[in-house]
């Protein structure tokens, strides 16, 4: 036989070797069990599979699970986070609901599975908080701007200062529970900050990238591992009530051990990383080392008597950033958020039990603490946002993100409960309101805080519309070391003159993994001193050599190195948001494909095609997606003479325009060899197709015409400004049909280097009519899509250029996420020079 004590006034009950006693007058009982009644026989030998453990616990995990999902399904459309559901869940199987039919309680969580449910949540918890660790980019502290860092100890000291207050009135002196301990375990449930909980809030309302999400995300940082320091005191002091000196050692052990992590532990794990070769999988053996180390740093924080949650979480936060961080994520998240994790916040509801409720005033004061502790952190807020020049509803709203509820509140209120420092009455309240303070935000959030997307009122936002005797911006973006060669090139090719120079932003797009909070890292002019510390770190060195040694050698161009680190599905909002930041007036970005050995194109990773779509649909200014077959010797990218074969398939419409802007920039550059290859229907060309509307009315575009008009206008400029200039070719061919367009390309003079073209957004031409039937790119457009095809036969590097023409999104792209949506751009104008800057849109749904 084996016993537990518990807690709980059940009557007693005997089933077989299972009982269940009072020992004295108090509210401890004692669960016997048989430790042998594991699995059972089977039914069909007269067991019921409900009196051993293995399968109650299986039982008790299906309900869990199911319970959640449906709840997670009945909460989305009010985009709820997951731990509502979860919390909700438990609470709904709990004695609060279900466990008020005693025969559910007793049979399915009797209080002999406890034990077992509420260790296997432990584990679980164990685990998360490592993985919450991994993801937590600890020195975002030392990139944070005084904002963030006072607005987190303003969010942590207003609500701190209103439950010591209130404690007065709450604390019970009939108790043994220290006042310090209690006023402290209450200061942290109502002034912490749950930053995974925030993180997902952020990602769901799309505002992860914006100002007001980095400064709430590094707030939270900062406020989370205040909370951690504070709760491994309240701990302390909540354990050892009558003599001081076990506290003051309880706290010297966790310093020594948070020491030992960072100067011994992380050097091994550096060790580890360094034994891996560069794009190898890490061992098992390694992972299983790394995993068993999570449980070494909580039994020794256990033992130490601080939470054994602390260990994890600080071993998780000595782990260096990169693959390793991302291999231990790919391998533990989905199996522990879950599977494990929701068994603690179903242990959390089984807790919680209104029934336990029965003091009415400590009850409202309660709730007085919470609503004005929480009050009290959007007031903080505000007051410091407007200090730093925000608008009074941003700092409103980052109050409310900053009164986010979860994982690390829950994890105070059981050690507070489970060191009776909280009686049932305030754990159950304080979880009822962590679910109510947390459900309002994200509705409160979408009522009052509408961003709309505020474009910096900047006129150069095309090469077209840029002043030929002023400096021209450009947003380079790289993903890998293969992408630098080919576009320093391209840089050198584009003209940089002391009338003109040349401002190039260096992108290095890294995709966010094994952390939870976007970055955009400013490089400084550097020189590589040493190893570096992972292999991101690594390539952007590479990159950024290549570059600024380029700018050293080159005249008249300024580079300036940049890390975009962020999820693929939000990394276009970096390069807009920085695009405009920098009032750049030309995106340049990789095309996904790569070319292989053999000459064809192979796609290195499909998440970027995403990237450039999105990017295409919401950029705010000129795009073009650089299609990479090599651009002259890239042994002289830092040579002063250029020589280069420049080729302009001309069609018409804006995009065309654009690229002639961009290719006749390049021309004015000794050494540069334009051609201009414009395509014209023929009289017998066939007729362009009519389209009908959604009342099978036919339609007729009429933007051609005016686009057909500026063409005119701009060509006629263009053949006059080089008449007599020997670098530059005009050709123009007549044509038929699409056929004969892929004919007359394929027929071109292999000389050339380069190709340019437009997209054709809001063109139609019978020349490309019927192109793009069989496009696997129609993000490149008809003329793109046939010269990045594998089967074109070429080794002619291509730039697909796409004009901006205005906000919203971009004829013909829809972003991949708002699939929906799809607009369809009938008839637009760009302004003439010297009109204004706004233009004319006009859109179809």
């Amino acid at each position: 036989m084996a016993a537990t004590t518990v807690s709980g006034n059940d009557d007693i009950m005997f089933n077989g070797t299972i009982g269940l006693f009072q020992v004295n007058s108090s509210d401890d009982m004692v669960v016997c069990y048989a430790p042998s009644m594991i699995t059972t026989n089977g039914v069909w030998r007269g067991e019921n599979p409900l009196d051993y453990a293995m399968p109650l616990f299986i039982l008790q995990i299906i309900l869990i699970i199911l319970t959640t999902r449906i709840l997670v399904v009945i909460i989305k459309p009010f985009r709820q986070p997951k731990v509502i559901s979860e919390i909700l869940g438990g609470v709904i199987l709990g004695p609060s609901v279900l466990g008020r039919i005693t025969k559910f309680g007793d049979m399915v969580f009797p209080l002999r599975s406890i034990l077992a449910l509420e260790t296997m949540a432990n584990v679980g918890l164990l685990y998360f908080l490592f993985l919450i660790g991994v993801e937590m980019d600890i020195t975002v502290i030392k990139r944070s701007g005084r904002k963030a860092i006072f607005i987190a100890l303003v969010g942590m000291a207003f609500p701190f200062v209103i439950a010591a207050a209130m404690s007065f009135l709450l604390y019970d002196n009939n108790t043994d529970v220290s006042r310090a301990s209690y006023l402290l375990f209450m200061g942290v449930a109502v002034s912490v900050t749950a930053f995974p909980v925030l993180a997902r809030i952020l990602v769901d309302l799309k505002l992860l990238n914006s100002e007001i999400g980095k400064t709430a995300m590094s707030a939270a940082v900062i406020n989370d591992m205040g909370a951690w320091i504070l709760l491994a005191v309240a701990i302390a002091l909540a354990e050892n009530r009558s003599s001081p000196l076990p506290s003051i050692f309880m706290v010297i052990s966790a310093t020594v051990f948070v020491l030992f992590c960072i100067f011994v532990i992380r050097p091994g794990i550096a060790w580890i990383i360094s034994q891996t070769p560069e794009g190898e999988n890490y061992s098992d053996f390694h992972i299983c080392i790394i995993l068993t180390l999570v449980m070494i740093c909580s039994f020794t924080t256990d033992a130490i008597g601080i939470h054994s949650v602390f260990g994890a979480f600080v071993f998780g936060l000595v782990i260096p950033n990169g693959p390793l961080g991302n291999a231990l994520i790919d391998k533990l998240e989905d199996f522990i958020s879950a599977l494990l994790l929701p068994l603690f916040f179903a242990v959390n509801g089984v807790r919680t039990d209104v029934n336990k409720i029965a003091n009415g005033q400590n009850a409202v004061y309660l709730l007085i603490m919470i609503v004005l502790a929480s009050a009290a952190k959007v007031f903080g807020t505000v007051v410091i946002a407007v200090v730093h020049e925000m608008q009074v509803r941003e700092g409103f709203a980052l109050g409310l993100l900053m009164n986010t509820r979860g994982l690390v509140e829950l994890i105070v209120l059981n050690v507070g409960r489970d060191q009776k420092v909280l009686d049932d009455q305030e754990f159950t309240i304080l979880v009822l309101m962590t679910v109510v303070i947390t459900a309002v935000i994200t509705p409160a959030i979408i009522a009052i805080y509408k961003p709309a997307r505020s474009f910096i009122p900047y006129k150069r936002r095309t090469i077209q519309r840029s002043k030929a005797d002023a400096e021209l911006r450009l947003l380079v973006c790289v993903h890998t070391p293969r992408n630098v060669p080919t576009i320093v090139n391209l840089l050198e090719a584009s003209n940089p003159t002391m009338r003109s120079p040349i401002c190039a932003y260096v992108l290095h797009l890294v995709e966010l993994a094994g952390r939870a909070s976007t970055m955009l890292i400013v490089h400084g002019s550097h020189k590589s001193t040493g190893t570096t510390t992972n292999r991101t770190q690594a390539q952007s060195d590479h990159i950024f050599n290549a570059f600024e040694n380029f700018a050293q050698h080159a005249e008249n161009v300024i580079v300036q190195p940049l890390t975009a680190i962020s999820p693929y599905s939000t990394m276009h909002e970096d390069i807009c948001c920085l695009a405009e930041d920098k009032r750049v007036a030309f995106i340049i970005i990789p095309f996904h494909k790569q070319q292989s050995v053999d000459g064809g194109m192979v796609a290195t990773n499909p998440a970027l095609h995403t990237v450039n779509q999105n990017l295409l649909a919401n950029a705010p200014c000129s795009v073009g997606v650089l299609i990479d077959r090599g651009l002259g010797n890239p042994a002289k990218v830092a040579a002063t003479h250029v020589s280069h074969q420049i080729a302009v398939l001309y069609f018409g419409g804006p995009d065309d325009r654009e690229a002639l802007a961009y290719a006749w920039r390049m021309a004015e550059q000794p050494g540069i060899h334009l051609t201009v290859l414009r395509f014209i229907p023929s009289k017998d060309a066939a007729p362009l197709p009519m389209d009908t509307n959604d009342d099978g009315i036919l339609t007729v575009d009429t933007s051609n015409d005016r686009e057909k008009q500026l063409d005119d206008e701009y060509i006629n400029e263009f053949r006059m400004k080089i008449a007599g200039d020997e670098s530059i070719e005009y050709i123009e061919k007549l044509l038929r049909n699409g056929e004969e367009t892929v004919a007359a390309i394929r027929s071109m003079d292999p000389i050339h280097d380069l190709y340019i073209v437009g997209r054709g957004q809001g063109f139609v031409s019978p020349l490309t009519a019927g192109l793009t039937d069989w496009s696997e790119c129609p993000e490149l457009g008809a003329i793109g899509d046939v010269l990045a095809s594998s089967d074109f036969a070429a080794t002619v590097s291509v730039l697909v250029v796409q004009q901006y023409i205005g906000t919203g999104l971009q004829d013909g792209i829809t972003t991949p996420n708002n699939a929906d949506g799809i607009m369809k751009q009938t008839s637009f104008r760009m302004p003439f020079k010297g009109e204004d800057e706004a233009h004319e849109t006009n859109w179809n749904s």
